[in-house]
């Protein structure tokens, strides 16, 4: 990275931490309408003797089909604590990463719900580059936007299922999965315990020299994780980060990590974006469910 741009995040990580704490307007762009029917679908995919998978769907803001896989450990007291478990950009709700960590979070006894990111997997549409200071940088926000409201609707479906205990919900974002983790936690308060891997704020940032213009702080004010940080608390945020990684600087973890309220905990790996270790991150989300959700 130019020596200049690092120069310039030291002096936006200062202007941040004079930054206000009142409730801001942003917060209320993810309000929707709870009474819209789901229209919601599950048929049985799998039965071991372990667990049952199902393929399901429901209807989200904007008339959005979203598409998922639910797995259900089997042998444990019901209702089950359940995790939501987002990919990130460029992947789906059955990448390896993610297939990896439904595996390991069932083993321990967590219901698991996957989805697909707006305009990923299942649900891809065309083949515009994700971009958030290019041609399709309208485009690319509407990926972030309304994945928040679909998550919001996965919680929506988790409370018509009496196998699963809504009072006990944990999120587990990677990446895109992470950013948008953090805002849908901020503005969601039925997720008790969110964990937060590989994720960072001050998106303005991508604007270099233009990153104080009003033009790039309004394009990013509805999905700037420090607009959304502070509400997460007094719910536990765990964040999990790289220390090399080559896709979210580390000074961009570190500014979100300093926005968000006690109680939280920040656990860095000497490992780039796709090199951290799925086993190890894996289990430090299990440790931080297993204390507080």
């Amino acid at each position: 990275m130019n020596i200049k741009y690092i120069l310039f995040f030291i002096g936006i990580w200062i202007l941040s931490s004079c930054g206000t704490t009142e409730s801001l307007p942003v917060l209320k762009y993810y309000e929707y309408d709870k009474g819209l029917s789901l229209q919601d679908s599950v048929s049985l995919i799998k039965d071991t003797a372990s667990f049952k998978e199902y393929d399901i769907s429901y209807f989200s803001v904007n008339y959005k089909k979203v598409p998922g896989i639910l797995t259900i450990p089997k042998n444990v007291s019901k209702p089950v604590p359940v995790i939501i478990l987002l990919h990130g950009a460029g992947d789906n709700k059955t990448v390896d990463y993610v297939a990896y960590g439904n595996d390991f979070l069932l083993k321990n006894h967590y219901a698991v719900l996957r989805i697909d990111i707006s305009k990923h997997g299942d649900r891809k549409e065309d083949e515009y580059d994700l971009s958030f200071t290019g041609k399709t940088r309208y485009w690319s926000r509407e990926i972030i936007t309304q994945t928040v409201f679909d998550l919001r609707r996965a919680i929506d479906f988790i409370e018509t299922r009496s196998e699963l205990d809504a009072k006990r919900i944990g999120y587990y974002g990677i990446s895109l999965g992470g950013i948008t983790g953090t805002i849908f936690c901020g503005v969601e308060k039925r997720i008790k315990v969110p964990v937060i891997v590989l994720a960072g704020g001050q998106f303005n940032l991508m604007y270099e020299k233009k990153a104080l213009s009003s033009d790039a702080k309004d394009y990013t004010s509805i999905i700037e994780p420090l607009n959304f940080v502070e509400q997460i608390a007094p719910r536990p945020l765990l964040m999990i980060n790289a220390e090399n990684d080559d896709i979210i600087p580390p000074m961009m973890s570190k500014l979100l990590y300093k926005k968000a309220e006690k109680p939280k905990n920040i656990i860095w790996y000497p490992a780039k974006h796709h090199t951290i270790p799925l086993e190890k991150v894996y289990q430090d989300g299990v440790n931080w469910f297993e204390e507080y959700l």
